[in-house]
């Protein structure tokens, strides 16, 4: 248990050593020579790209959230990369759930009643389109 404390410890202590090294490269202070710099640059974007997947890594998975979730649309909009979908997916999720909760609306109600919406609409547009090209000539 106790090796188990001092390894986390110094594990957290080199990663908090590099952090420093990167944020000290990054301000300017070149107190190392530059003649092992190519090397020790090396070692440093290495470590720090491991770092780097550490510290974003939650439960420290291998993989990101994006990528368990499948990549692509529908975890863009899971993880509301795409703002605008995922809003109007919220709100339309919403809407139903108001529909047949709170209002206590029957599913075949509404499949009846939209049926019969499109039937209207195609008869008034069947009736229109015959007004509109008899006049187009």
């Amino acid at each position: 248990m106790a090796d188990h404390v001092e390894g986390h410890e110094k594990h957290e202590s080199a990663a908090e050593s590099l952090i420093d090294k990167i944020t000290d490269k990054f301000h300017g202070d070149n107190s190392t020579s530059s003649s092992s710099d190519s090397d020790g640059e090396k070692d440093i974007k290495e470590t720090a790209a491991a770092v780097k997947a550490k510290i974003y890594r939650l439960f420290g998975r291998e993989k990101p959230v994006h990528k368990v979730l499948g990549g692509g649309k529908p975890a863009d909009i899971l993880l509301w990369r795409d703002k605008k979908i995922s809003a109007v997916v919220l709100g339309v999720a919403t809407t139903i759930w108001v529909l047949f909760e709170l209002l206590e609306y029957h599913l075949l109600t509404l499949v009846c009643h939209i049926l019969i919406l499109a039937l209207g609409v195609l008869f008034l547009w069947s009736n229109a389109s015959i007004f509109v090209n008899k006049y187009t000539f």
